[in-house]
């Protein structure tokens, strides 16, 4: 097992789903954690992610866009996980300056932060599958050509080149991990902004009929969030991720459809009805994606462990108990 004892860790973005995820496994490996979190309602942020952790973590309630307190904040820390993002696909194409602002400029914040004051901190950045767009060959790998389809795909696909720069030209210590379909505890359930399979996820929780576009047809790697922070750690924890990309997803996929159908067979009682495409978001869907996880499994020894079942086990008995506090 990987130990982060006496490190110190900066979490941006670890009020959102995989940073607090990411503060509570930091903390049970000996880390000392420290959060940065602006709790932008359209980003996701929820303090009630650390109730059961918030005496044992520093806490800062500030704005990667703001560059003095993220100065203040990175100095002497030795692992930094980048988990802060305007993360909407659909309201990126609706306030793109926004999402330039957070995604691109709060990015250049960190990489400037770490190079004028802490230039021995390591970088673990969370990119996205969605950088790639359409899929042109299969499986996609680190490889593939990227043509986003969205505006926050496109700032992701620009700030993993800034976070790859800053380590090549001054020697920081970088990675970039890119994540798909992340779901289970901590997420915000509320609302399709977030990712369609934690939208389905508080949908079934309250019993509710789930809506899927189209014929659902579509491929999709999906991960479970043990697994995406598995992957976080083992990347701040080894020289070998240094300047590197990796994909961390499942190991086979599932169409949307059949994801919805195990939501409801597992978390929930309600149906699922067939509807058409919303013109807005029929114009950046990207069809299949079918992504090869070698790379991180050779380099890192990183492997997904928790199955769709399991995971949804999970995820359902972490919310039902605290529904409240995710709904309301």
């Amino acid at each position: 097992m990987i130990s982060l004892k006496g490190k110190r860790v900066l979490i941006t973005g670890g009020l959102g789903f995989i940073g607090s995820n990411l503060a509570h496994r930091c903390l049970d490996l000996g880390a000392e954690v420290t959060i940065y979190d602006c709790l932008d309602p359209k980003s996701g942020g929820n303090l009630y992610n650390i109730h059961d952790i918030r005496d044992s973590v520093h806490k800062i309630l500030d704005d990667i866009r703001h560059f003095e307190p993220l100065c203040a904040a990175i100095l002497h820390k030795d692992i930094l996980f980048n988990c802060a993002a305007f993360t909407s696909h659909p309201n990126s194409m609706k306030e793109p300056l926004i999402d330039i602002d957070v995604n691109c400029k709060g990015v250049i914040n960190i990489l400037e932060a770490a190079r004028r004051f802490n230039r021995d901190v390591k970088i673990v950045h969370v990119g996205t599958s969605t950088q790639i767009g359409r899929m042109i060959r299969k499986p996609i790998d680190e490889t593939h050509p990227e043509f986003p389809a969205d505006i926050y795909s496109a700032n992701k696909t620009a700030s993993e080149k800034y976070v790859l720069i800053y380590g090549g030209a001054y020697k920081l210590r970088t990675t970039v991990l890119r994540l798909a379909n992340v779901y289970g505890p901590r997420s915000n359930i509320r609302s399709a902004d977030f990712g369609f399979m934690n939208y389905f996820i508080g949908l079934a929780l309250q019993d509710r009929d789930i809506s899927v576009f189209g014929r659902g047809e579509q491929l999709r790697n999906i991960s479970f969030v043990d697994d995406a922070v598995d992957a976080l750690i083992r990347a701040a924890g080894s020289e070998k991720s240094d300047g590197r990309v990796f994909f961390a997803g499942a190991d086979r996929q599932y169409n949307v459809a059949d994801i919805a159908k195990a939501i409801v067979k597992y978390i929930g009682s309600g149906s699922i009805r067939r509807v058409a495409w919303p013109r807005d978001r029929e114009a950046i869907e990207i069809g299949d994606v079918v992504i090869r996880n070698a790379l991180i499994k050779r380099i890192l020894g990183w492997k997904p462990r928790v199955d769709l079942k399991t995971g949804l086990l999970r995820t359902r008995d972490y919310y039902r108990p605290r529904l409240r506090q995710y709904l309301d």
